[in-house]
């Protein structure tokens, strides 16, 4: 494990971690009135961006637009040309992404002094490919990562790309909220026994906190326990990067001991251009709301449950397997009892119902086409409007 994750100081006390973050630069300004910024009127990377955009340069590169001189004419009477001129390519002013020795290397540096992690790398595409990365980096073929079932699709994509075996953990659920808990370290030791009953060993746990809803789960802990058993903690925090800048805000997951953090740092609701009217605006909303949720009637047909949705999953396929096995379509009746060949996925907030390699039970397709009719977006299947889903050709006596 030591090629990705590296010692960071925390008083008298170690712990692992490394930060992997969307869109960092954001984050930057946050510290523009630290000694190290004073010296430097702008950050690293921000800095070389205006001093290219100013070149007078004949251009020869991507992208196509010529820094704005190509640029559709439908697009420069509504944003103007002034932008085009900061889209640039990596030429070698500006660092290369995948061989860093410069802004971007700075950058990256200076990120890391902020949150405190021995290494941050800026990534593209969205805190997935993070997801994907430290799976991939942690889980080989055929060995287990421990995860919860209400994770996001991209852990899902991840064990099809690293052949990685899904130990779920089925959070409990908050049923006067409508939502799901997050994940006890009770919890997680109980799935890393099971797996030592069995013989076996979990390549990495995997939590996503705060979930899609806001809710965190007790890192420390969890940390405490993966560590005790050499079990590196991967940590989904897309929606906490504003984590641990603020007393009354949670400790991050990297103070908290996880070793691989991956960030939407884009993703603040309250961000540093957030205007006062609208954070009034918001509270208003929210207080209106308050007050009058009591009076509004929940519909006949909304869908209670005494337990966490799901939990009656059963795996027939690896996620790998079944995204490669051979598969048909049937239709949404014929497809109960059979093994899903592809993951459905309500969005957002993009956790899916089903995943490759699980059986289809009634009460997932029930669930689904409630959430279609409600108008809900299915990404993942072959049939948006679930009319068929594709199933593997397997033959299994399990269900």
């Amino acid at each position: 494990m030591e090629q990705s994750t590296a010692v960071q100081e925390y008083g008298p006390d170690e712990s692992n971690g490394t930060v992997n973050t969307a869109s960092i630069t954001n984050n930057l300004v946050l510290c523009s009135n630290s000694p190290e910024h004073q010296k430097r009127s702008q950050p690293p990377l921000v800095s070389a961006l205006k001093a290219s955009a100013e070149e007078n340069a004949a251009s020869f590169h991507f992208p196509g637009h010529n820094r704005g001189h190509a640029a559709p004419a439908s697009l420069t009477r509504l944003i103007g040309i002034r932008p085009y001129a900061h889209d640039l390519s990596s030429i070698p002013e500006l660092d290369n992404l995948f061989c860093r020795q410069g802004p971007i290397l700075e950058a990256q540096k200076e990120a890391a002094k902020l949150f405190g992690s021995s290494e941050t790398w800026f990534l593209v595409n969205g805190t997935t490919c993070g997801v994907q990365a430290a799976i991939m980096a942690t889980c080989s073929p055929g060995e287990f990562l421990i995860l919860p079932r209400n994770c996001h699709l991209s852990a899902i994509s991840a064990l099809v790309l690293s052949g990685a075996v899904p130990k779920c953990i089925f959070p409990d659920y908050k049923n006067d909220w409508d939502i799901a808990a997050g994940v006890t370290p009770l919890q997680v030791l109980n799935a890393i026994q099971e797996l030592e009953f069995e013989g076996k060993k979990a390549a990495a746990v995997f939590i996503t906190s705060p979930t899609y809803h806001g809710v965190c789960s007790n890192l420390s802990d969890i940390s405490e326990l993966c560590h005790s058993r050499k079990i590196p903690l991967i940590v989904d925090e897309a929606h906490g990067a504003h984590l641990g800048f603020h007393s009354k805000l949670p400790s991050s997951a990297l103070q908290q001991g996880a070793d691989l953090i991956v960030q939407s740092t884009h993703k603040y609701a309250l961000n540093l251009g957030t205007c006062r009217d609208h954070v009034q605006r918001l509270i208003s909303g929210v207080k209106y709301l308050a007050a009058t949720s009591s009076t509004v009637q929940q519909p006949k047909d909304r869908l209670f449950t005494d337990h966490a949705p799901f939990d009656d999953i059963i795996m027939s396929l690896t996620p790998r397997d079944a995204f490669f096995a051979s598969k048909r379509k049937v239709t949404v009746k014929e497809s109960i009892g059979k093994v899903s060949g592809e993951l459905i996925c309500p969005f957002p907030p993009g956790i899916p119902v089903l995943i490759p390699g699980e059986f289809i039970t009634e009460r997932a397709v029930d669930y689904l086409l409630n959430v279609i009719s409600k108008g809900a977006d299915i990404s993942g299947a072959s049939d948006p409007l679930l009319s068929s889903i594709v199933v593997c050709n397997v033959v299994d006596d399990n269900y």
